[in-house]
């Protein structure tokens, strides 16, 4: 396996739900859980990488997303 580098300032994405995945399409409901969400207003910060980006835009009409810089190593969920 290769190695990585860590950048120590990593960009993260701030999400937020705004609106409720009551009849949205389990697929939806399965992104937005994916992410961490669980209830509207619940917020998480993930690191900014194309998988997270794919799952932020199928379900973008129900989130609040904002990108950040972040100085330390650790992630905040």
């Amino acid at each position: 396996m290769a190695k990585s580098k860590v950048n120590k300032a990593q960009a993260l994405l701030r999400i937020r739900l705004c609106k409720s995945t009551n009849r949205r399409t389990q697929q939806h409901r399965a992104c937005v859980a994916g992410l961490g969400l669980r209830r509207i207003g619940d917020e998480v910060r993930l690191p900014d990488r194309p998988e997270i980006r794919g799952m932020v835009n199928r379900v973008r009409y129900l989130l609040d997303v904002e990108e950040i810089q972040e100085t330390s190593s650790a992630q905040t969920r």
